[in-house]
């Protein structure tokens, strides 16, 4: 990771609407999918073509996760715990505020891949999460990261919120080339273009 990988960015671009305690928005239970069915379905369909398998690390999630097959450990890490301890297919459930630490409680080449879902733009520290991220995953291991144009505008960064859907998948990418660690990044529209529905946009990239 580069010194300041910050430095290119407006002033104010990870500053958010809403910069209270996340943990205080996220205490409320909110058993809802944050993505239309067919973009859901995407998502469990490029794990599964990606061979997402092995021990997996399914980052800032709740109470569903969208495998078509459970990998043969998944650890959910994300905000309400009830949310957490809903979710079926984890085998383990970790409650962690990334925007507070974005250290991940796991030992180096820990995991075979990490998937985040709809979550990234609510990051205001991405490039050092992204960063942690490769050290946690071994090498060749993958990462995915996937969102939709869906949100809680108060609670993304201003950045994400002023960015179109191409822009944002340029500056998901970046986050992957300034954090360091892997191969270049490949971005995939999961969804058929201009249909009806939510789009879901991919990034993924290897560890290097």
């Amino acid at each position: 990771m580069i010194d300041d990988p910050y430095s290119r960015f407006p002033a104010g671009f990870f500053g958010r609407a809403d910069d209270s305690v996340d943990g205080e928005f996220y205490a409320p239970d909110r058993f809802v999918t944050h993505l239309d069915d067919r973009a859901i379905a995407a998502v469990g369909a490029l794990y599964q073509r990606l061979g997402l398998r092995g021990r997996v690390l399914d980052l800032m999630s709740s109470w569903i996760s969208h495998f078509i097959d459970a990998p043969d450990e998944l650890v959910v890490l994300g905000m309400n715990a009830r949310e957490l301890e809903a979710n079926v297919m984890a085998t383990d459930r970790i409650v962690h505020d990334l925007n507070v630490d974005p250290h991940l409680p796991f030992g180096d080449d820990h995991f075979d891949a990490v998937a985040c879902c709809a979550s990234i733009d609510y990051l205001v520290h991405p490039v050092e999460v992204v960063a942690d991220i490769a050290r946690v995953v071994r090498r060749g291991g993958h990462v995915v990261l996937t969102f939709s144009n869906r949100c809680f505008p108060t609670k993304a960064i201003r950045g994400w919120l002023a960015l179109d859907d191409e822009r944002r998948c340029w500056l998901v990418a970046e986050y992957i080339r300034l954090a360091g660690g892997f191969d270049e990044p490949e971005t995939l529209l999961c969804t058929p273009p201009n249909s009806a529905g939510d789009p879901l946009y991919a990034v993924v990239a290897r560890v290097s």
